[in-house]
């Protein structure tokens, strides 16, 4: 693929890749955004693009330069994994005693999943993800809240001096 051509079967392939990739993310940023969430659509759509589009680049420069030397096609897609801790992390806070932004975090990470997924070609695991991760985020909430008010916990987290993260309940 030495140009990119928008008529190219190919080019095509790809700009489909990224779009479904953007609406995966989308989805998924659209409920964290209904639920007051730090991260909302256009970061989880974001992460998903740019996972896809690091995969889809990946596979793109190991077929370039495949007969010039021994590139491995997956140690750009891994560095994404590095990428997304340090925007999770970024997330998690502390205030006064209470960690914040655990799942949403996670859900980060899961769509940067999702989104390689895309990048691979593999919509079917990608659409699976992102269904089950809707679950997660509506159904289990729902479910876990209604634990915590059955046996009487709550969501917080305290760090003791020690730095060790305890959660009421435990």
């Amino acid at each position: 693929m030495q140009n990119l051509n928008f008529l190219d079967p190919q080019s095509i392939s790809i700009l489909i890749q990224l779009l479904v990739a953007m609406l995966l993310g989308t989805i998924l940023g659209i409920e964290r955004t209904i639920a007051h969430k730090t991260a909302g659509m256009r970061t989880y759509a974001l992460i998903s693009t740019g996972a896809a589009l690091f995969v889809i680049i990946s596979e793109i420069i190991f077929l370039k330069y495949a007969s010039f030397s021994a590139i491995n096609p997956l140690l750009l897609p891994a560095q994404i994994v590095v990428g997304i801790g340090f925007i999770g992390g970024g997330l998690i806070f502390v205030h006064g005693n209470t960690v914040k932004g655990l799942t949403t975090a996670a859900g980060l990470w899961v769509m940067a999943g999702i989104g390689m997924a895309v990048g691979y070609k593999l919509y079917t695991i990608a659409i699976f993800a992102t269904i089950l991760t809707l679950f997660i985020f509506k159904v289990l909430w729902r479910i876990e809240d209604q634990i915590k008010h059955f046996v009487g916990t709550n969501d917080e987290c305290t760090i003791d001096h020690k730095g060790e993260v305890k959660c009421k309940g435990e």
